[in-house]
């Protein structure tokens, strides 16, 4: 398994680009494992630096019966069993403090949730552990006021830090991309990720759980890599209407390796 500092350095590399990908939520150890070996052996042929995302709890679901996965202890262990067996980094999302240092036992990459990120205790936690923190920019924020998250971050020690867009409000049940907001962000210093599965959310628009548009999920990874994102977020599943999160938002997993060939040639092309 690779070095907290080689992962860093693949990270924040200017001349490659990285995935972050895997089911929205972990449903069971077979899935994950699955789909990180699938993504892993599509990510090494290609050269792409690949990291492994599930979360453990999915705090943050539209109805109080939605799933939301198997909890801190027993979702950690399943996640460390993938980064042991498939050889993969792991990132997974932290919603309280108390879950910082038990998350970062096992998670190369901790990220803060959207809807979370002016926590500023829950970003100083993530930050203190040591490991990478993603900070994912919140539906309700601009670009510019990301500024102030980074600040948190590294005031408490936070050195190795990813910022994340994921679209903005536009109106009820909507977002929008902006691309804009990628160049935006790197003035932060900060490598940039574009989360395509949540930017093609319909938030509620499924009445008790969230829409989403699958189908431009691809159009706006490209369009990213072309702005200038160092990393492309996807959610994938292998059949997307069982999935148990996000499911109208996932990529099947099929599709995965004809996407990044063309993401491949996209940033060779910017580059």
């Amino acid at each position: 398994m690779l070095s907290d500092a080689a992962i860093w350095k693949s990270l924040s590399a200017r001349s490659r680009w990285f995935l972050i990908a895997g089911p929205c939520v972990i449903e069971s150890e077979q899935l994950c494992l699955q789909v990180a070996s699938a993504l892993k052996r599509a990510c090494d042929r290609m050269g792409v630096f690949y990291v492994f995302k599930a979360s453990y709890d999915k705090a943050n679901r539209t109805a109080a019966t939605s799933f939301r996965g198997p909890g801190l202890d027993a979702g950690l262990a399943v996640l460390a069993k993938v980064r042991a067996r498939v050889g993969v980094p792991i990132l997974t999302d932290i919603h309280t403090e108390a879950q910082a240092v038990p998350a970062a036992q096992v998670a190369d990459v901790l990220q803060i949730p959207a809807f979370l990120c002016r926590q500023t205790d829950l970003i100083a936690a993530a930050a203190r552990t040591g490991r990478v923190v993603n900070l994912k920019k919140g539906q309700f924020l601009s670009p510019e006021e990301m500024g102030r998250v980074v600040d948190k971050a590294q005031r408490a020690g936070g050195r190795k830090l990813l910022l994340t867009e994921r679209g903005t409000t536009f109106g009820y049940h909507n977002l929008v991309a902006d691309m804009r907001a990628i160049p935006i962000l790197r003035r932060l210093g900060c490598p940039v990720i574009f989360d395509a599965t949540h930017s093609v959310q319909l938030p509620g628009g499924g009445g008790d759980c969230s829409g989403g548009q699958r189908e431009f999920a691809p159009v706006l990874a490209r369009c990213a890599l072309a702005a200038g994102a160092n990393g492309v977020f996807i959610e994938t599943h292998p059949h997307p209407e069982r999935a148990l999160s996000d499911g109208p938002n996932m990529i099947p997993l099929a599709e995965m390796p004809a996407l990044l060939q063309s993401l491949k040639r996209i940033h060779s092309a910017v580059r």
